[in-house]
C-alpha cells in the first residue's frame, strides 16, 4: 500500500514546480477547484464523497490524497466513504457491461 503522508508532501512539491514552470495553468485550476468547492445545495460531506467516488473511477490519486482528507475534515466515516465507493464501483461494473455490448455491436457490423 502507498504511504499518502510521503505522496501528499511529494505531489506538493512536484505541484509548486508545476506553478514556477507554468503558473497560469495552475493558478486556472485552482480557480476551477475553488469554484467547484462553492455550492449552494450540497453540503461540503456530500461534495467529498461525490469527489471520492470520482478519484476512484478515474485512477487518480492525488484526487484520492486530496479528497480523503477533505471528507474526513467535513465529518465522513470510512463508513460513508465505503458506500460511496460502492456507487462508483457498481457504476464502473455498469460501464464495462454497456461497452461489452458495444464489442458484439461491432463483432456483427464486421459480418
Amino acid at each position: 500500500m502507498k504511504d499518502w503522508n510521503s505522496y501528499s508532501a511529494a505531489a506538493k512539491d512536484r505541484g509548486k514546480e508545476l506553478s514556477a514552470l507554468h503558473p497560469e495553468l495552475v493558478k486556472g485550476f485552482v480557480a476551477l477547484s475553488g469554484a467547484s468547492a462553492r455550492t449552494q445545495h450540497l453540503d461540503a460531506k456530500t461534495r467529498e464523497l461525490i469527489a471520492l467516488a470520482v478519484a476512484i473511477t478515474t485512477r487518480c490519486d492525488g484526487c484520492i490524497d486530496a479528497h480523503v482528507r477533505k471528507a474526513q475534515a467535513a465529518g465522513a466515516t470510512r463508513a460513508e466513504m465505503a458506500e460511496a465507493l460502492g456507487v462508483a464501483i457498481a457504476l464502473n461494473a455498469g460501464a464495462a457491461f454497456t461497452y461489452a455490448l458495444h464489442v458484439l455491436d461491432a463483432a456483427d457490423a464486421g459480418k
